[in-house]
């Protein structure tokens, strides 16, 4: 097991090589190739975190996002928002969430409150 740091791109794609190669063999853990599964990923996820970083989506996108994924309409979101022009106005960006709101979109509908802060 030859195991060093990503420093460049060809590091990363040798590495997700072998990533995939281990992962087809499913080792078990606590083996020398589990461990080296384990410690490959490791090392992929840190450079991807440093070189590909996710930026958070939009709160309104995310709110959106969630009603398209449960059917859910303008009468289903009222209590978590509050009456139709309030969730109008909400979904339009032409008023900001409050952290009532927030707090019922996270309990309710699970969306991440980090995600929703964005927008108060």
């Amino acid at each position: 097991m030859d195991i060093r740091p990503l420093r460049t791109e060809e590091d990363y794609k040798t590495a997700l090589a072998a990533v995939s190669t281990l992962v087809d063999t499913d080792p078990a853990p606590d083996t020398p190739e589990g461990d080296e599964l384990e410690i490959l990923s490791m090392l992929v996820e840190h450079y991807e975190n440093e070189h590909f970083p996710l930026e958070s989506p939009d709160p309104i996108e995310a709110i959106k996002f969630r009603m398209e994924q449960q059917g859910l309409s303008v009468p289903d979101m009222q209590p978590f928002i509050g009456n139709a022009n309030r969730v109008y106005e909400v979904l339009n960006g032409k008023r900001a969430l409050s952290l009532t709101m927030i707090r019922r979109l996270h309990a309710g509908l699970h969306i991440p409150a980090e995600v929703l802060i964005g927008a108060a």
